[in-house]
């Protein structure tokens, strides 16, 4: 009687429950000088650049 061998696993990421991932991706252009400001903010507040830039946006906003 053959065995079925298990299938190997995928690369990558496992994908996220539905509603965790993100919807849309925004892409925005800054100056060097302007990149390097928003990665010490960031860094000083333990967030990734784009925890920071969605968190200040949102701020601005008033969806935060």
């Amino acid at each position: 009687m053959p065995t079925s061998k298990p299938k190997p696993k995928k690369p990558g990421r496992p994908r996220l429950a539905k509603g965790d991932a993100k919807g849309r991706t925004v892409l925005v252009r800054f100056r060097e000088e302007d990149a390097k400001q928003i990665e010490r903010a960031a860094k000083a507040r333990n967030q990734t650049v784009s925890e920071w830039v969605r968190n200040a946006l949102l701020a601005t906003i008033g969806g935060a």
